[in-house]
């Protein structure tokens, strides 16, 4: 529809996961209307990102360094290991402040539709860190949908005869939510993980 660059940053902005393409030629006519100090800033970030960050060897979550700031910390807890899916939902569960254990980040989901199966994923690497023995609860912590549960029981499945703990976050009804607006799944979920109230 634009003439040549225009469309092809257009085209390339539609690409990102979750922009569509009113998003893509929103933020293209964004950035041709910004000063070209902060034009020239993104250019460098996304350079310097391309240049500089690569994958923990040890976990696979997203670091400057060979290994990330995480599996270099001695002060977490060797013995207890969250898996996760993408790098992003390692930064999700260090908010909370609530885990002090180290990470395996498996690169996705299982996902027959998008031909995504275990060996797509850091499954081997996974196996391979239990191998020492040094781990003995294994946190799965996968999206609750239906590519983190066929995920989290794979997994599960491949662990267990292995003589860990494996345990699983849980899922139920968000703080502050109605019950009411609560879908059956999520409402079905809140009934299984329910727990003694301490008074």
């Amino acid at each position: 529809m634009y003439e040549g660059v225009v469309q092809d940053l257009i085209d390339e902005l539609g690409r990102l996961p979750g922009v569509g393409p009113k998003s893509a030629q929103r933020i293209a006519f964004h950035l041709l209307q910004s000063d070209p100090v902060d034009v020239r800033r993104l250019v460098t970030a996304l350079g310097e990102v391309i240049e500089k960050v690569r994958f923990c060897e040890v976990c696979g979550n997203v670091s400057a360094d060979e290994q990330c700031k995480i599996c270099r910390d001695p002060r977490r807890d060797p013995a207890v290991l969250c898996v996760v899916e993408e790098p992003k939902d390692v930064v999700a569960i260090e908010k909370t402040r609530e885990f002090r254990g180290r990470y395996h980040v498996l690169g996705g989901a299982i996902s027959p539709i998008e031909g995504v199966g275990p060996d797509d994923l850091r499954v081997r690497e996974l196996v391979t860190r239990l191998a020492s023995g040094e781990v003995t609860e294994i946190i799965l912590a996968t999206d609750p949908n239906l590519e983190g549960e066929a995920t989290a029981t794979y997994l599960a499945r491949l662990l267990k005869p292995m003589g860990l703990r494996v345990t699983r976050l849980a899922s139920g009804l968000p703080v502050g939510g109605d019950l009411e607006y609560a879908d059956e799944l999520t409402l079905g979920r809140a009934f299984e993980g329910r727990r003694l109230l301490d008074v």
